[in-house]
């Protein structure tokens, strides 16, 4: 299973290189900060979307998605969660959101910072963001592929 990794769009416009990739995926999950209902829609088009909202999404999202997910796919589980606090503790701040729970993978965003590190036998997983870079080196989006019950993530560098 190949699945598409987004967050903090921002209500920006995303790049056509990360709608077609998108496209080639069986799932895309958005880690939050859409910013705008419109947005998730966009994202709908493409594919099936597992969605958390963010720090940035108002009601309007914060109606139809949850502050965090915790999804089971072919054999591995995945915790969903936008993140929140000062960007420098966010690794922190999404540990201590799925302390105690049994989960494979951790999926977030907030810093717009790329990361994908495995720690304690967890997945920790920023795809940074595919339009903003006022935190990021670049921009990016990500990819988990899940094999035979295993996962591995992959942080893709935009051009230009």
């Amino acid at each position: 299973m190949k699945i598409g990794v987004v967050s903090d769009t921002h209500s920006l416009d995303v790049p056509a290189e990360v709608l077609e990739e998108l496209q080639k995926t069986d799932l895309i999950i958005h880690a939050g900060d859409f910013c705008a209902p419109r947005d998730l829609e966009t994202f709908r088009r493409i594919k099936n979307v597992k969605a958390v909202y963010g720090n940035m999404d108002g009601a309007d999202l914060r109606r139809v998605l949850a502050r965090r997910e915790v999804l089971s796919l072919e054999g591995v589980t995945i915790g969903v969660f936008h993140g929140e606090g000062p960007r420098e503790k966010i690794l922190e701040t999404v540990q201590k959101e799925f302390r105690g729970q049994k989960v494979d993978v951790v999926v977030f965003g907030h810093s717009h910072q790329p990361f994908n590190k495995e720690i304690d036998g967890v997945l920790y997983f920023n795809p940074g963001s595919p339009n903003d870079t006022v935190f990021a080196p670049y921009c990016s989006y990500g990819v988990l592929e899940i094999t035979d019950g295993k996962i591995k993530g992959k942080i893709v560098k935009l051009k230009g």
